[in-house]
């Protein structure tokens, strides 16, 4: 059986090939025990000179983040369990990094304090990602959808002035339009679906409501097409949240938006089960190779560079993973492509 020192020194090693994590030991006076070598890759500062001079760490704190870390120390120095708290340092070379930092006190059986472990974890690239996704979503939400709503609102008086041919190109002008006003809306949701906690957690979600809802506005953006419902809506709860919703419409506008046929239609059916709800989105379009069922959802190449038919197929996918659901595609019985969604009842 291996050592308690081998198994000592097989632990250590492991904690100095973390990538991007610095993991320390504090004593109760102020001094560290043990520094990993992730330290140094993520301050800039061999873990040597920590050691022999502790006061420095606190320097190395972003000026402004300083009196939060100092609180958060003292916090875990006066009986909190466990602290965990977000902030910058500043490396040698002026380079600003951000941390998530864990704070475990580790206390004797009279409840006096040994030692802390801290837990250091280089985020920089995430907060640019966030920092990148909220100009994105700011974008979206205020210039390009703002100014796109202007210009249809003109588009739609001026069509009420034109007619034959002039209408005619009018009336493109404005189906793309919406089509644009849509986009934004679909980058929208997942840019939220991304950066948003309250996007996050799954909850029961009443099915009805959302789809007569998406249904009402399909039509309204849609009159040329016909939307046809296969039995009624199912008045249950499913697993799901706020952004349910943007599901049933990416995947009816997918149906109208790849439909090529004269007179296209939309049908939406359900089959109730004791543990799933399915809802399936059939149209009478071209239809999806084989070839391409899979990788429809982005499931090779995810992200906004997704190989499908863009970001509006890799959100419904990413949702309904989260809520425990599952999408596929498979062929119309007649003609087209139908979506068939199988989402967990929560009734």
């Amino acid at each position: 059986m291996p050592s308690t020192q081998f198994r000592t020194q097989e632990v250590s090693t492991l904690i100095d090939h973390l990538d991007e994590t610095a993991i320390w030991i504090a004593t109760d006076m102020g001094e560290f025990g043990f520094i990993s070598d992730g330290f140094e890759e993520i301050w800039g500062i061999a873990s040597d000179e920590i050691r022999d001079a502790p006061e420095r760490l606190i320097e190395t704190i972003h000026p402004d983040d300083r009196d939060y870390v100092r609180s958060q120390i003292e916090q875990s120095e006066e009986g909190v369990t466990e602290v965990r708290y977000e902030a910058r340092i500043v490396r040698p070379d002026g380079e600003v990094r951000w941390l998530k930092t864990q704070h475990v006190p580790i206390r004797d059986d009279e409840g006096n304090l040994e030692c802390v472990v801290g837990i250091s974890t280089d985020i920089t690239a995430q907060k640019r990602r966030e920092r990148e996704l909220e100009v994105l979503n700011r974008i979206l939400r205020h210039d390009i959808r703002n100014d796109m709503t202007i210009m249809l609102g003109w588009a739609e008086i001026l069509n009420e002035h034109t007619e034959g041919s002039e209408r005619e190109y009018l009336d493109k002008i404005i189906t793309s339009g919406r089509h644009v006003v849509e986009l934004t809306e679909i980058a929208r949701d997942y840019v939220e679906q991304l950066t948003s906690e309250k996007a996050l957690p799954v909850k029961p979600t009443s099915l009805r409501p959302i789809v007569e809802n998406e249904l009402d506005l399909r039509r309204a953006s849609y009159p040329d097409v016909e939307f046809l419902l296969d039995g009624d809506i199912p008045d249950v709860d499913v697993a799901g949240n706020e952004l349910l919703g943007s599901v049933i419409k990416n995947l009816l506008n997918n149906a109208v938006q790849h439909n090529d046929e004269d007179d296209p239609v939309v049908t939406i059916s359900f089959e109730v089960g004791d543990e799933d709800v399915v809802i399936r989105i059939a149209d009478n379009g071209p239809g999806i190779p084989d070839e391409r069922k899979e990788s429809i959802f982005g499931k090779d190449e995810k992200g906004l560079d997704s190989s499908g038919t863009g970001i509006g197929l890799y959100l419904v996918q990413t949702l309904v993973d989260e809520y425990g659901g599952d999408v596929r595609v498979e062929d119309n019985e007649s003609d087209g492509a139908a979506f068939v969604i199988r989402l967990p009842r929560a009734d």
